[in-house]
C-alpha cells in the first residue's frame, strides 16, 4: 500500500478522442500532446518547470520518438526536465501513473508528470532487415494492425482472445449486446447538460490545418449511435462468435495528462486542497495464452487486496473494455452488477481506444465520479496485449 503519492484535484486532463483517420490523423502524437499540455498548464498557471520528471506513455511509434520523454518535456515547457518512454499497450497509463507514484513514495520525485498519447491513425509501417532474404527481401510490419491481429506468442488476434474467454465462461451474445447498449446509455449521461460531466476534465485540442487556419476539437469524434435493434442486426465478427463490430471498441487518437506529487506539493497544485486523491495500490497479472480478458480479474483482485478492500467498497469502478465480454467476465468474478456497477459516464468500448491514454482518461473520469459522490475508493482495471492486465486503486476524499 502506498501512503505518500497524491494526484492534485483537477491536476489532470484528457483531450477528446478522435475517430480513426479523423481530425488528429495527421498530427504528431507527441508534439500535439505536449502543445495541449503547455496550453493547459498556462491556463492553470502551473509552471512546467515545477515537474522533476516526465513519464511519456506511447505505444504507436512516432517520428523521432527515440527522444520521446525528454523531447515531450521540452515541448511542454520543461526543457531541463528528464523523461522516459513507457509502453505497455492498453495498460500504459496505469503503469506510468503507478511508476510516478512509486517514485514519489520512495522520495525520488516530488512532482512527476505523466503524459500519455497515441495516434492509431496512419500508424507506422516498419521495414526490418532480413539477412537471409533472397534478393534483399525485407521483413515488413504494420505496427498497429499486424499486432492487433496476431500475438506472436499466443498466435491469435485480440478479438479471438475475448471469444476464447466468452466460450469458456459461457458468456452469450445477448449479454454482450446488453452491456454495449448500457455503456452507450452511460456515455449519454456524460453528454447531458451540454457535456457538463466531460467539461470537468476535458480540454479542447487545437489543430493547425495551415498557417492561417486552425480547428478546435472540443468533443469526442466517431461515437456511433447504438440501439438494441442495430446491435441485434449485426453479424459476429468471427464465425459462431458472440462479439460484433458493435460490441468491440474502435481505434482512436488522443492524449491525457496526470500530475502525481507528494502530499504538500499536491495541495499546492490542487484546485481544492480539501479534496485529496491518493494512489493506494497497484495490481498486475498475466493469464494463459490467448485469454487476455481473463487477466483483468486477478489484476483487480491484487489491487483491491493491496488496498485492504473489496469491490463492494468501491464508490466507482472503471474498466478498459475493448470487448463487451471483458466486462461480463470481470463483473461475474467481482460480484458486481455488470450493467449498473461499473463504467458510469462512458468507457473505451464506446468512445474509442487510442492505446496509451485510454486508461488515463478512464481513471480521470473515475476520479470525477467519486468526487461527485462525496469521496471513496476508485478501482480501475483493464487488459493489455500479451494476455496481461493492470489495475489501480485510488482513495478520494
Amino acid at each position: 500500500m502506498l501512503t505518500k503519492a497524491y494526484i492534485p484535484y483537477k491536476g489532470y486532463f484528457s483531450s477528446p478522442f478522435a475517430r480513426w483517420q479523423g481530425t488528429m490523423a495527421n498530427e504528431h502524437a507527441i508534439v500535439l500532446a505536449a502543445e495541449t499540455t503547455k496550453r493547459w498548464l498556462a491556463e492553470k498557471r502551473i509552471d512546467p518547470r515545477t515537474f522533476d520528471y516526465v513519464f511519456l506513455g506511447l505505444t504507436v511509434h512516432q517520428h523521432q520518438g527515440f527522444y520521446g520523454g525528454p523531447w515531450a518535456a521540452a515541448l511542454m515547457g520543461a526543457a531541463g526536465v528528464p523523461g522516459i518512454w513507457v509502453s505497455q499497450a492498453c495498460s500504459t497509463s496505469t503503469v506510468a501513473i503507478y511508476s510516478a507514484a512509486m517514485g514519489v513514495e520512495c522520495g525520488l520525485f516530488q512532482a512527476p508528470f505523466c503524459l500519455m498519447t497515441d495516434r492509431c491513425s496512419n500508424g507506422p509501417h516498419v521495414v526490418w532487415p532480413n539477412p537471409l532474404g533472397p534478393g534483399g527481401q525485407v521483413i515488413s510490419e504494420n505496427w498497429m494492425m499486424d499486432n492487433f491481429n496476431k500475438d506472436p506468442w499466443a498466435g491469435q488476434a485480440m478479438i479471438q482472445t475475448a471469444e476464447n474467454v466468452a466460450r469458456e465462461e459461457g458468456i452469450t451474445r445477448e449479454e454482450c449486446d446488453a452491456v454495449t447498449l448500457e455503456r452507450y446509455r452511460q456515455y449519454q449521461d456524460a453528454l447531458a447538460n451540454d457535456r457538463e460531466f466531460q467539461k470537468r476534465y476535458m480540454v479542447p485540442v487545437l489543430i493547425r490545418v495551415s498557417k492561417k487556419q486552425t480547428v478546435m476539437l472540443e468533443a469526442d469524434e466517431g461515437v456511433m449511435a447504438t440501439t438494441a435493434e442495430g446491435l441485434a442486426a449485426l453479424k459476429p465478427v468471427l464465425p459462431n462468435g458472440v462479439l460484433t463490430y458493435g460490441s468491440q471498441t474502435h481505434p482512436a487518437d488522443g492524449h491525457c495528462g496526470v500530475i502525481v506529487a507528494e502530499r504538500e506539493r499536491a495541495r499546492q497544485l490542487s484546485a481544492d486542497p480539501a479534496v485529496e486523491i491518493r494512489v493506494v495500490s497497484y495490481g498486475y497479472a498475466r493469464t494463459k495464452p490467448a485469454f487476455m480478458a481473463a487477466a483483468v480479474y486477478p489484476a483487480a483482485k491484487m489491487a483491491l487486496e493491496g488496498a485492504g478492500i473489496d469491490a463492494a467498497q468501491c464508490a466507482a469502478i472503471k474498466t478498459h473494455n475493448p470487448f463487451a465480454a471483458n466486462d461480463v467476465f470481470l463483473a461475474r468474478k467481482l460480484g458486481v452488477d455488470v450493467l449498473r456497477g461499473m463504467n458510469n459516464y462512458g468507457s473505451s468500448l464506446i468512445y474509442g481506444h487510442p492505446q496509451g491514454p485510454t486508461a488515463g482518461r478512464l481513471i480521470i473520469e473515475g476520479i470525477e465520479e467519486v468526487v461527485m459522490k462525496g469521496g471513496g475508493y476508485l478501482l480501475f482495471a483493464g487488459c493489455a496485449a500479451g494476455d496481461t492486465a493492470a489495475a489501480l486503486v485510488l482513495r478520494i476524499g
